[in-house]
């Protein structure tokens, strides 16, 4: 991932927001350390994000499609009322995993709910409502997780969409990848069902609340 922002101003921010705990930090140096594709790992600024957006939506039903080594899923977890719940989607059982030894080490075991798979096969065999939803997976097949997810979204429910802007690549698309999240920008910006605002944090995340 390339950064869009400035590195120092990046951390400036980072300095100034909520920080992660003991467990979450050790999460994220065990993530640089072991795993393929590191920079997936949320970090602290855009988990500072998303605390903030549990608590103001009241978010108790969570849906997460790309659990990776558990960061964002802990996060959120920490947020939760008291009886919410994350059903977070994972294909690869290794992450899976990781994620589930740091979870288990949480007070949060029992409000996350990992499903192994592939997540459109995952998907079609959820009932919802999903109060929020965060969207951190294959880039590909983004639109195809839209579709999949808008109508498990309560009637003013948030969708968050991480790497919509994609290193800016978006604005000159040529891989796979790239043209994906182009058309997936295009498709929440044009459909009338959704309210949407891109935020420059990280690589770009989309905020996306269903009318």
């Amino acid at each position: 991932m390339i950064q869009i922002i400035d590195p120092e101003l990046e951390k400036y921010a980072e300095s100034h927001s909520h920080k992660h705990d003991a467990l979450l930090q050790e999460l994220q140096d065990y993530t640089y350390q072991n795993c393929k594709w590191p920079q997936m790992v949320t970090g602290s600024l855009q988990g500072a994000l998303l605390r903030m957006l549990v608590q103001l939506t009241g978010a108790k039903d969570i849906l997460e499609i790309g659990l990776f080594t558990g960061y964002s899923a802990l996060t959120m977890a920490d947020m939760l009322p008291e009886g919410g719940r994350i059903t977070s989607c994972e294909v690869d059982k290794n992450n899976a995993a990781v994620a589930r030894s740091f979870i288990e080490r949480s007070p949060h075991a029992d409000r996350i709910d990992i499903r192994l798979g592939p997540a459109l096969e995952t998907l079609r065999g959820l009932d919802g409502p999903f109060d929020l939803v965060f969207l951190d997976a294959d880039k590909e097949n983004y639109s195809s997780y839209y579709d999949a997810v808008l109508p498990l979204l309560k009637p003013g429910g948030l969708l968050v969409a991480d790497n919509v802007l994609w290193s800016g690549k978006v604005l000159n698309p040529s891989e796979a990848s790239d043209l994906a999240l182009v058309e997936f920008n295009a498709k929440v910006a044009g459909d009338p069902a959704v309210e949407v605002v891109v935020l420059t944090v990280r690589d770009g995340v989309s905020l996306i609340r269903k009318r």
